[in-house]
């Protein structure tokens, strides 16, 4: 697999784009709550009372978590919200983002924060939604209920959870009320899951979250049971939920280069490896920086900055992620 970048010299006015296409708000920590053990939820809101940006169900904010920059799901009501709230499950050996928000942030801190971004909106013409969630990957599932009920919506919800970990378990109950299933074992929710992906009517849209391998299994047993990808929806954890990708070759069109992408690195590393430059600052698909414009081709699109749109538009990738397929071409403001 093969895809061509254009290379040119990145001026500082493209610099200055860059940056003005990725706004972010100061707000503040009002309130904190570890009620579930490894899980602290964190409200916030902007410091002089206004309301915040709406936002879809399904949609993350980017928070800069000390040095590091991770994306959290919002949990709460995107209709005219007058606060924002996201729950963080602390991973010792991730980038150090969780334990910063777990360790270090208290009320009144003041945190950066990107706008609201979607990238696992409910589909609006679904004739039902069906919500699969394990631990935390119920975050995204809470504003999807929201809205549910906010809006009439026909919805069922499968979570899947260890005991001493239920995320968001009342609000879950309230919200969805007989309509949510709850399992604490994996051999009844499997066995559930099943029965459940083949009694859906026609028109059915299927949301799945939780950890890459249940996901996996959730995606696996619905195409097997007969579902189209088109209503098969799933939002990963970011960069350390993705699998090593098949290789592929980058060919910078003006000096003539080839670089050759193998399984496990990414786009990124390749061409910083190569002395090419590219802005960045997560390196998780989440902030946005380092957003290349796309020529055309196919993209493997894995981040979670772009919108549905904005994949299917097919006019720009993230290179510290997302892969590319045989035949893709890229313009690179390099």
């Amino acid at each position: 697999m093969s895809i061509t970048v254009a290379e040119h010299d990145l001026s500082g006015t493209a610099v200055q784009t860059r940056v003005d296409r990725l706004p972010t708000m100061q707000l503040v920590v009002t309130a904190l709550d570890a009620a579930v053990a490894g899980i602290r939820s964190i409200t916030l809101a902007d410091p002089d009372g206004r309301a915040l940006p709406g936002f879809v169900p399904g949609s993350h904010l980017v928070v800069h978590a000390g040095e590091h920059t991770n994306a959290y799901s919002l949990t709460g009501d995107g209709t005219n919200p007058m606060q924002y709230s996201i729950s963080v499950l602390k991973v010792d050996d991730g980038n150090g983002g969780s334990r910063w928000l777990h360790d270090e942030l208290v009320v009144g801190h003041l945190l950066t924060v990107g706008l609201p971004r979607s990238a696992f909106a409910p589909i609006a013409r679904a004739r039902k939604h069906l919500l699969v969630a394990g631990g935390i990957g119920i975050t995204p599932m809470v504003s999807h209920l929201r809205a549910a009920v906010r809006w009439g919506r026909d919805v069922q919800l499968l979570y899947v959870f260890r005991e001493e970990a239920a995320a968001h378990l009342d609000d879950v109950t309230a919200l969805a009320r007989a309509r949510a299933e709850l399992f604490t074992d994996r051999l009844s929710f499997t066995e559930r899951l099943d029965e459940a992906l083949r009694a859906q009517p026609v028109g059915t849209h299927l949301y799945v979250c939780g950890p890459s391998a249940m996901i996996d299994a959730v995606v696996g047993a619905a195409i097997a049971a007969g579902w189209p990808e088109s209503r098969i929806h799933f939002e990963r954890f970011g960069i350390d939920a993705l699998d090593a990708g098949d290789p592929f070759r980058v060919e910078l069109t003006e000096s003539g280069r080839s670089i050759d992408v193998p399984s496990g690195t990414s786009m990124l590393e390749a061409l910083e490896e190569v002395g090419v430059e590219v802005p960045n600052l997560c390196r998780q698909g989440v902030c946005g920086e380092c957003r290349i414009p796309l020529a055309g081709g196919s993209p493997i699109h894995r981040d979670l900055y772009l919108s549905a749109e904005e994949k299917s538009a097919g006019d720009a990738i993230m290179p510290c992620v997302s892969r590319a397929a045989d035949g893709c071409t890229l313009e690179v403001p390099l």
